[in-house]
């Protein structure tokens, strides 16, 4: 059987993400890039 972690909704809990989350994803999806060859897809990170 599954344990459940979370008996209990909390209450005040702040989703808000950092700063730093938000630009580091947005610094890797400008950096990735798919290359699409004819079946096949290849995904590069460019540096």
């Amino acid at each position: 059987m599954a344990k459940l972690y979370a008996q209990y909704p909390q209450k005040n809990v702040n989703l808000n993400p950092k700063e730093e989350t938000i630009d580091l994803l947005l610094n890797y999806s400008k950096a990735l890039t798919v290359i699409h060859c004819h079946k096949w897809k290849f995904k590069a990170l460019l540096n």
